[in-house]
């Protein structure tokens, strides 16, 4: 992948990884337009994505290490549920790189806009939702279950990890704040291990390969953008403001199938 293109699909990333839009669905649809503009077809998307959802790794390292530090110390019972928590995404996610075609789900453009509408029914739905007054630290395991089940949901591209996360917490009686807090706490392992298996593969020769430098700069730039985001994020959280996003969500998702309908 040219360093360009790593560069559009770096901001792509570092907006969509924390607004509740998809950072999975924008990067394939991106990579379809930047294809359908002319540029060469990107054989190794998983791996290029793979990389900058570190880049965001780190926004979120940084944005709460406050909380991260708290895990090791008053918060230690939150590290089971956490535990918990990455369960669902990480058989479905071994599914899929191991038992299916995972290209054919992971890069499906016209799954990505069938989903984005799913995902503003979301954001819709935690909007109207009357927040409970929980902290994360009072979750049970259980209820950390089904956090996890939503963000093993978001692997399917379209599907918001942010948003969905966010939804289930309130769904489990947290409050915004908290609902926020643990769905990025929980991403953490689920970015690392992705990172983890995309890791061996290269050091295995089984990616095609971008340039080391191309991937090094759209680490920084995911992680930079990533971070500001995660910032204004948390203000629509607190007030209660997800559902916006759902008017730029439905008319994506209309546009994107009607674009793979008639090409």
């Amino acid at each position: 992948m040219s360093l360009w293109q790593t560069i559009v699909l770096a901001v792509v990333q570092g907006l969509t990884e924390f607004l509740p839009v998809s950072s999975s669905g924008h990067i394939v649809v991106a990579n379809a337009l930047l294809t359908a503009l002319g540029g060469e077809p990107v054989e190794d998307l998983v791996e290029v994505s793979i990389v900058l959802h570190l880049g965001t790794l780190a926004a979120v390292l940084a944005y709460y290490r406050r909380e991260i530090a708290r895990l090791l110390t008053t918060d230690r019972n939150v590290v089971p549920l956490l535990i918990v928590g990455t369960i669902p995404a990480a058989v479905i996610g071994i599914v899929l790189k191991k038992g299916l075609d995972a290209d054919a789900v992971l890069e499906n453009v016209l799954l990505a806009g069938c989903c984005f509408p799913v995902t503003a029914a979301l954001l819709w739905w935690s909007s109207r939702r009357t927040p409970g007054d929980a902290h994360y630290n009072q979750l049970t395991s259980l209820g950390a279950l089904g956090i996890g089940a939503l963000q093993a949901f978001a692997l399917l591209p379209g599907i918001s990890r942010s948003g969905s996360t966010i939804a289930a917490g309130l769904f489990a009686g947290l409050s915004r704040e908290s609902a926020a807090t643990f769905a990025f706490l929980l991403a953490i392992p689920a970015i690392a291990g992705a990172g983890l298996l995309e890791s061996i593969d290269a050091l295995k020769g089984e990616t095609s390969g971008t340039p080391p430098m191309n991937l090094a700069i759209g680490f920084v730039v995911s992680m930079l953008v990533g971070y500001a985001a995660l910032a204004l994020l948390i203000r629509f959280v607190q007030r209660g403001q997800l559902a916006r996003f759902a008017w730029y969500l439905v008319p994506l998702g209309a546009a994107v199938i009607a674009w793979q309908l008639v090409a």
